[in-house]
């Protein structure tokens, strides 16, 4: 018999904090209290050396339902299209012109926040309709 197991969702990134907080946003995360022993984040990454400041950020569900976060920076730029991508469910068991006017809603209040929008997929009889969504970043997500 398996257990279900807890994970977190690692981003590489160049800017760790503003994509953290990009996503914090989107979701109705939150940035976790920093470690103990210091009153802030800031404080803590001044304590680091100058090569690891700003190096890593992470974020929560203020619930405990949902993974944590965790935004790392590394030295090359997004080059390709991710493998594995988040869908954000906003529209779950909405359909046609409801669903869409959801997912739109949420597209416009992201682009708002520095998202870009890819694509609008329309439902096509098979499949409902979806939006592909790119981070600030350029990571891809779907609203669904």
């Amino acid at each position: 018999m398996s257990s279900i197991k807890k994970f977190q969702v690692t981003f590489d990134c160049a800017e760790p904090e503003r994509v953290a907080r990009f996503w914090c946003e989107v979701l109705g995360y939150v940035v976790p209290p920093p470690p103990e022993g210091f009153d802030s984040w800031d404080a803590f990454d001044g304590s680091l050396p100058p090569e690891r400041q700003g190096s890593a950020f992470a974020c929560v569900d203020p619930s405990g339902e949902g993974p944590r976060l965790f935004f790392q920076r590394v030295p090359e730029g997004k080059a390709v299209k991710n493998r594995v991508h988040l869908d954000v469910r906003v529209a779950t068991g909405l359909v046609g012109a409801e669903r869409l006017a959801t997912l739109e809603a949420e597209r416009d209040r992201l682009v708002a926040l520095g998202a870009k929008c890819e694509n609008v997929l329309i439902a096509d009889g098979f499949d409902e309709s979806c939006i592909v969504m790119q981070d600030v970043e350029g990571n891809e997500f779907c609203l669904d």
